[in-house]
C-alpha cells in the first residue's frame, strides 16, 4: 500500500535525485557527466575547425592570436575550465586568468555555441582552434570575429599604461614621453553633477561616432575650450578626461615651437586615442609671437592637416578669459564645446568640504554662504589647499576659509558668484551644417543676482550687529526677525 502511494513515490524520487546530485558534486563526477554529455551532444552536429597560429609562415607574430587570447581570457567560462593559469598583469597588483595548453572553453554568440581549444604546435609555437557548427558558420562566423576585435580593442584600451608627451627643445624637437599617473577623475573633480554627466555623455557618444563622422566627411575628433581664472580646475579636468577615455596626453608648449612648419610636424607625430592640450592660449595670442602665425595656429586647430593625422583625438584649449580672443579662433567647428570654470560658489565649497574634510553639514556653513552671497570668492585650488592644511580639524579648516574669503577673497566673486554653467545642445552650427555640439551659456538675470548679493550683505551685517549686542547684554533675550 505504501509503495503504491503517489505521494510517497514522489518523495522517494526527490530524495534519490538529491542524494545522487550531492554524491556527484562531492566526488567530482558532475564534471565527468557534463563532459560525456557534451561529447554525446557533439555527435549529432558537424563542426568545422579554424586554426589561429601564434606565428605566421614567416615566423612573425600573428596579431589575431593575441587578440583572441585576450578575448578568451576575459570570458567568465575560463574560470570554470579544468586548468587556468594565474599571472600578473601590466598594472600594479593586477592578477589575470590565462589559458592553459589543451584547455577547452565554450562561448555563445547570437544563440550559437562555439568551442575554443588551446593546443601546442610544432617548434614550441601554440595554436588556438575554433570549432563552429557548420549549420551556424555562415550566420555567425564573420560577426563573431568582428565581435572579438571590438572586445579586444576595449580590453587593450583598459590595459594601456597612459603616457604624457611634451615637446622638447632642440636638437631633436620631438615629443618626449613620461608615464601619466595623474589621479584626477570625474568623481574627484569639483563640478556640478549635471554638467559632469553631460560631459561624460558627450565623450561616450564621441567614442562611438566613427561611422557618423565619416558619413559627414569630417575628421573624427572633438575640441574643447576650458576658460576661467587660474586655480579653477582646468588642468585637473583635462586629466580626468584622459583617465576617463584611456587616452595619452600631448601637452604642447607653443613657446617652444619656432614656426608653423614645426607645429605641423608635431601634430603629424601625435597618435590616435590621445588628448592634445594647449594651455593659456589667450596669453600666447596676446603676446603676438614672432615665430608662429595666427593662421598656423588656426590650421593646427582644424585645418587640412588634421585629416592626415591619426583619428579619434580630443583637442583641449585653456584660457583665463576669451573676451579678448579673436572670435575666429572660437567659431563652431573649430571649438565644439565651451566650458566655463568659475571661482567657487557655495555649492562648490560644500562639494570640496565633503571631499577634503568628509563633512556634509556644519554649523559654520551658514556663515560661509553669507560671505559667498556678498560677492567674495576664491578659486577651488585656494580653498582646497586651506582644507588640506587643516584636514585634521574641519572646524579649523572652515574658519580658515572664512578668514581668507573675508580678506583675500573680497569682491573677487563679483559677477561670478551664483553663476551656473549650462549647455545648449546644437544651438549653433558649423560650416558643414553639423550641430556644433554643446556650448556654454553663462549667467542669468543680473538683477536677480544683484538682489541676492545685497540680501546676503545686509544679512551678514545684521548677524554681526546681533552678535555684537549679545556680547554686551548676555542676559537680554534675543529673537530673530
Amino acid at each position: 500500500m505504501i509503495l503504491s502511494n503517489p505521494f510517497f513515490l514522489a518523495v522517494v524520487t526527490i530524495c534519490i535525485s538529491v542524494a545522487i546530485r550531492v554524491a556527484l558534486y562531492r566526488t567530482g563526477l558532475v564534471y565527468i557527466v557534463k563532459k560525456w554529455w557534451r561529447r554525446f551532444e557533439d555527435c549529432f552536429h558537424v563542426y568545422q575547425s579554424f586554426k589561429v597560429p601564434e606565428y605566421n609562415e614567416s615566423m612573425q607574430e600573428n596579431q589575431l592570436y593575441g587578440r583572441v587570447t585576450d578575448y578568451l581570457n576575459s570570458l567568465t567560462s575560463v574560470e570554470d575550465s579544468d586548468f587556468t593559469n594565474l599571472v600578473t598583469g601590466k598594472k600594479p597588483n593586477e592578477i589575470v586568468l590565462q589559458l592553459d595548453p589543451n584547455q577547452i572553453i565554450e562561448d555563445n554568440f547570437l544563440g550559437a555555441k562555439v568551442i575554443w581549444q588551446a593546443e601546442g604546435g610544432g617548434g614550441g609555437s601554440r595554436n588556438l582552434v575554433l570549432k563552429v557548427r557548420k549549420a551556424d558558420k555562415r550566420r555567425i562566423l564573420r560577426p563573431y570575429l568582428q565581435h572579438i576585435h571590438v572586445v579586444a580593442d576595449e580590453l587593450e584600451q583598459k590595459k594601456r599604461v597612459l603616457k604624457l608627451y611634451m615637446n622638447v627643445d632642440a636638437p631633436d624637437r620631438a615629443w618626449k614621453p613620461v608615464p601619466f599617473t595623474h589621479p584626477s577623475t570625474f568623481e574627484t573633480i569639483s563640478m556640478e553633477s549635471d554638467l559632469k554627466s553631460k560631459v561624460k555623455s558627450d565623450l561616450e557618444s564621441f567614442l562611438k561616432a566613427k561611422q557618423y563622422y565619416h558619413r559627414l566627411g569630417r575628421v573624427w575628433k572633438r575640441s574643447f575650450l576650458l576658460y576661467g581664472p587660474s586655480g579653477t580646475g582646468k588642468s585637473s579636468f583635462v586629466a580626468a578626461m584622459a583617465n576617463f577615455l584611456g587616452y595619452d596626453v600631448y601637452d604642447l608648449d607653443l613657446s617652444r615651437v619656432k614656426d608653423d612648419s614645426e607645429l605641423k610636424i608635431l601634430l603629424l607625430q601625435t597618435t590616435k586615442k590621445s588628448v592634445i592640450v594647449i594651455e593659456d592660449l589667450d596669453r600666447y595670442l596676446a603676446e603676438k609671437p614672432a615665430g608662429l602665425s595666427f593662421s598656423g595656429i588656426s590650421n593646427f586647430m582644424d585645418g587640412l592637416l588634421n585629416s592626415c593625422c591619426a583619428e579619434e583625438r580630443v583637442m583641449v584649449f585653456t584660457m583665463n578669459s576669451k573676451d579678448h580672443v579673436d572670435p575666429a579662433f572660437l567659431r563652431p567647428g573649430r571649438i565644439d564645446v565651451h566650458i566655463h570654470f568659475p571661482l567657487c560658489d557655495f555649492g562648490a565649497f560644500k562639494h570640496l568640504a565633503t571631499s577634503y574634510l568628509g563633512v556634509k553639514e556644519h554649523k559654520l556653513f551658514s556663515q560661509v554662504e553669507d560671505i559667498f552671497l556678498s560677492g567674495s570668492s576664491l578659486s577651488p585650488a585656494e580653498i582646497g589647499e586651506l582644507m588640506i592644511a587643516n584636514r585634521n580639524s574641519p572646524s579649523r579648516a572652515i574658519k580658515s576659509v572664512i578668514t581668507a574669503l573675508q580678506t583675500d577673497g573680497d569682491r573677487r566673486g563679483t559677477g561670478v558668484c551664483g553663476r551656473r554653467v549650462g549647455f545648449d545642445v546644437g544651438s549653433t552650427k558649423s560650416e558643414s551644417g553639423e550641430p556644433g555640439g554643446m556650448f556654454c551659456r553663462e549667467g542669468g538675470v543680473p538683477a536677480v543676482r544683484d538682489i541676492r548679493k545685497l540680501y546676503g550683505f545686509l544679512r551678514m551685517k545684521s548677524s554681526r550687529h546681533s552678535s555684537h549686542s549679545q556680547s554686551f547684554d548676555a542676559g537680554s533675550p534675543h529673537t530673530e526677525g
